[in-house]
C-alpha cells in the first residue's frame, strides 16, 4: 500500500490551487465543498473560476507562481495548467513540509485524489495509487449505484441519537447490537424512505425498551421487479434484493432478476400460473406478516409494478392491520417495458393523447373492462392478462365503434431474450394472440400508435425480436 487512507478536515485550512482550468475547477469545487479557505494562482482562470472569485468563495491571483506562496498554505493542490511550473510547485511544497497533488502526476506528488462517493457524512474515497484514474471513477460509479441516495440522511439522523443510546444502553455489546438492529430495521428503512417524521416515530419507542427484542427489527418490502430484463431494476429495488433476508415471489418474476437477490435469502415460490392452483392472497398476506415478526427482512418481489395489477394495495393493507408500515418500491411495470423494448410509443401527437391500462379478466375470469367506453376514449389501450379472451375482447371495441382497422400489437415476455411480437389490425386479434407460441406473460396494445412500432406490418406478422 503506496499510499495511507486518511480523511482530513480541512474546515477554514488554508489550501493552495496553482492552475485555473478545468481540473483545478474540479478540484475547487470540492475544496469549498470541504469548508476550505481557497487561494488560487493562475494566469488566465476559466470563467467559472473567476466568477466564483467575484462571489468572494475564494481569493484568486493572477500571475506566475513564486515558491514563498506555499509558505502558508496547509495543502497545495497544481494542475497541468501551470505548464512548467507544477516541478517548481512540487519542490516549494515539500521543502516547506506541506501535502503536495499534482493533478495526473503521482511522481510530484506525495497524496493524490481519491474519486470519492459521497452521501452527506459518508465520504468513499476510491483509489488505484494514481496509476489508473480512470478504473477508479468506475469503481464510483457501481457503488454510486449500490448505495441509498439517503444514506447520508441515515448516518446523521443516527448520530441524533447516539447519546441517547448510550445513555440508555451503558454497555459497549447491548449498543453495538442495538445498533445493528437498528440498521437493519424498520427506522433505518424509514429515513432511507424519505420518512423522517415515521423514523422519529419509531425511534422513540425503541430508546425506551432499550435493547431491541428480534421481532421488533422485522421488515416488510413491497418491491415491483419490473418487466423481466434485470438492467431495468431500479436502484432502490437492487439495494433491497441485496438486503433480504427471505423473498416471496411472484411467476412473473424472470430468472435473471431473481439471480441480483443475496445468494444466501430464502427463495419462496408464490405465484399463480393459468390453470394452476398456487398459494392464496390470504396465505401470501399471512406469511408476510409472520416472516416478519420473525425478526425477519421479508422481501415482497413483484413483477411489474406492485400497484398495478399486483395486488399490492392489499399487502399493504394487510402489513398495516398488523403493525408493519412496509417499504414500497415502484417497479417498470409491463406496459411501459414493452413500449421502450419495441419502439412503441404509447402516447403520440395527433394519434393518442392517453392510455388506458386495464385487465383482460376480473375476478370472475371474464372480460370486465367497460370496452365501449374505452373504445369512444382516442386512448391507446394497453390490456394485461387478456390473451385468453382476445377474441372477446376485439368483438366488444368494435361493437363499442373502434374500427377493426385499428392497428393492434400481442407482445409476450415484454423485454426478455424470447421476446415475441404480433402486430396486424384489431379485426385480426385473436388470431395474433393464439398464433403467439410459447409460455409467458402477453400483453395487447390496441391503437394506432402501433403503426409506429420499430417493425409495424400492415397485415398480420409474427417475429421475434432479435435486438
Amino acid at each position: 500500500m503506496q499510499y495511507f487512507p486518511l480523511h482530513m478536515d480541512l474546515r477554514l485550512a488554508d489550501v493552495l490551487v496553482v492552475g485555473g482550468d478545468g481540473a483545478a475547477l474540479n478540484r475547487i469545487e470540492l475544496l469549498l465543498a470541504a469548508g476550505a479557505r481557497v487561494s488560487v494562482i493562475a494566469r488566465t482562470p476559466v470563467p467559472a473560476i473567476l466568477d466564483l472569485a467575484g462571489e468572494g468563495q475564494l481569493r484568486l491571483v493572477m500571475r506566475e507562481f513564486a515558491p514563498e506562496d506555499v509558505r502558508e498554505a496547509a495543502l497545495v493542490i497544481a494542475t497541468d495548467d501551470g505548464g512548467s511550473e507544477v516541478q517548481a510547485v512540487s519542490v516549494a511544497a515539500r521543502a516547506a513540509r506541506v501535502p503536495v497533488n499534482v493533478v495526473d502526476r503521482p511522481e510530484l506528488s506525495n497524496f493524490i485524489m481519491p474519486a470519492i462517493v459521497e452521501r452527506g457524512e459518508i465520504v468513499i474515497g476510491i483509489s488505484t495509487g494514481g496509476s489508473a484514474p480512470v478504473l477508479a471513477r468506475r469503481l464510483r460509479e457501481r457503488i454510486e449505484a449500490l448505495l441509498p441516495a439517503r444514506l447520508g440522511e441515515l448516518a446523521s439522523f443516527a448520530g441524533q441519537f447516539r447519546d441517547a443510546v448510550r445513555a440508555v444502553l451503558p454497555d459497549f455489546g447491548q449498543r453495538r447490537r442495538f445498533w445493528e438492529r437498528f440498521f437493519d430495521g424498520p427506522v433505518a428503512e424509514a429515513v432511507l424512505s424519505g420518512d423522517q417524521r415515521a423514523a422519529r416515530e419509531r425511534m422513540l419507542p425503541l430508546l425506551n425498551r432499550g435493547e431491541p427484542r428480534p421481532a421488533e427489527g422485522g421488515t416488510i418490502m413491497i418491491v415491483g421487479a419490473g418487466p423481466g430484463d434485470p438492467d431495468l431494476l431500479t436502484l432502490r429495488a437492487l439495494q433491497l434484493m441485496q438486503s433480504a433476508d427471505v423473498v416471496l415471489h411472484d411467476e412473473l418474476v424472470s430468472r435473471e432478476v431473481l439471480a441480483r437477490v443475496r445468494r444466501d435469502a430464502e427463495r419462496i415460490h408464490v405465484g399463480k400460473q393459468a390453470g394452476r392452483s398456487g398459494m392464496t392472497q390470504e396465505e401470501i398476506n399471512a406469511l408476510l406478516v409472520r416472516e416478519a415478526r420473525r425478526g425477519r427482512r421479508v422481501l415482497r418481489l413483484k413483477g411489474g409494478d406492485p400497484f398495478i395489477f399486483g395486488r399490492g394495495g392489499e399487502e399493504v393493507e394487510h402489513a398495516r392491520r398488523h403493525g408493519f408500515e412496509p417499504v414500497i418500491v415502484p417497479g417498470i411495470t409491463a406496459a411501459l417495458g414493452a413500449a421502450a423494448a419495441t419502439g412503441l410509443p404509447l402516447t403520440h401527437r395527433h394519434v393518442a393523447s392517453g392510455v388506458a391500462l386495464v385487465t383482460g379478466h376480473d375476478k370472475d375470469g371474464e372480460a370486465g373492462a367497460d370496452w365501449e367506453v374505452l373504445a369512444r376514449s382516442g386512448q391507446t389501450i394497453v390490456v394485461y392478462m387478456g390473451r385468453r379472451h382476445a377474441a372477446r375482447i376485439a368483438e366488444r371495441l368494435i361493437a363499442g365503434g373502434l374500427s377493426s382497422a385499428t392497428a393492434v400489437a400481442v407482445i409476450r415476455n415484454a423485454t426478455r431474450p424470447d421476446q415475441t411480437v404480433a402486430t396486424g389490425l384489431l379485426s385480426d386479434l385473436a388470431d395474433l394472440a393464439a398464433g403467439l407460441s410459447g409460455e409467458g406473460p402477453a400483453l395487447l396494445v390496441v391503437g394506432d400508435v402501433v403503426r409506429l412500432a420499430r417493425d409495424w406490418a400492415p397485415a398480420s406478422l409474427l417475429w421475434t425480436a432479435a435486438w
